[in-house]
């Protein structure tokens, strides 16, 4: 049972009494908005204890406080197994539109060079055992599509250049504020730094042209030289979001279909 968020407070020195608002979304923890007098933090009590491929806590706070520091993340006010307390930060949190709105993508890019320019976590992520852990969970999908997803993202090579990167790159957690910074960091650790710029790009399906910005305001002008490093981590982005929409018990089918069609179609 997930504790309630009055009886987690109560156990922190300062935030005893602070008034709780609860924050939608969440697949594996609930959040409020906490409260008490000026100060205000987000707070996540998990439902279970966490297991790979997120982070614990503990190692979820290390990466984000380096964010912090570097302007990328709010702070992180205390961390502890099964739950998560940080600042809330007020501004725009994007969404799909964001995009589209002219410099929006340059500024990302700029915003996850610097990110994977922040110190290496000493973890690594492991595409293989993310994808165990959702297929351990589908009911829903055919097998020789799981089979499919699986090939793909064993048959990736672990990667050489590896960096400090966020790994959940969506809209959602993306906030203006009005400095761009990323939010939710349970599964960042060392990766590709191709990984997040591959999810952007597929997981909100940019068109050639839009990656295309991403990638030359990411490397000064020479993305075109990278395209192909980057196609290498679409695939496997698409093989992972599939198997993680599969493995979600309220999953829409016919995103999940649309998932399915763009991985057989897709000329990587």
């Amino acid at each position: 049972m997930t504790a309630l968020p009055d009886d987690v407070l109560a156990t922190i020195p300062g935030w005893e009494g602070a008034t709780c608002t609860e924050l939608t979304g969440g697949l594996t923890n609930k959040s409020w908005r906490v409260v008490q007098g000026e100060r205000a933090g987000v707070l996540k009590v998990d439902k279970s204890p966490r297991q790979l491929p997120f982070n614990t806590r503990y190692d979820e706070a290390s990466v984000q406080k380096a964010a912090a520091k570097a302007g990328l993340a709010p702070n992180v006010i205390l961390a502890n197994d099964g739950f998560y307390l940080t600042e809330f930060v007020e501004g725009s949190v994007w969404e799909r539109a964001c995009l589209e709105e002219e410099g929006n993508l340059a500024r990302l890019a700029t915003a996850l060079k610097r990110m994977h320019s922040l110190p290496l976590t000493g973890r690594s992520f492991d595409a293989t055992i993310a994808a165990k852990r959702y297929v351990e969970k589908i009911t829903v999908l055919d097998s020789h599509i799981i089979e499919r997803c699986t090939a793909i993202i064993s048959n990736m090579r672990l990667p050489h250049n590896l960096c400090c990167c966020h790994n959940d790159i969506v809209v959602q957690n993306i906030i203006t504020t009005p400095a761009l910074m990323f939010l939710d960091w349970e599964y960042a650790c060392d990766n590709d730094p191709f990984f997040d710029l591959a999810t952007v790009v597929e997981h909100h399906e940019l068109s050639e042209s839009q990656a295309a910005v991403l990638l030359d305001t990411y490397f000064d002008g020479d993305g075109l030289r990278w395209r192909r490093s980057m196609e290498k981590y679409r695939m496997l982005y698409l093989a992972l979001l599939c198997l993680w929409m599969a493995s979600q018990p309220e999953i829409d089918g016919a995103e999940l279909d649309k998932v399915v069609e763009r991985l057989a179609t897709s000329c990587f």
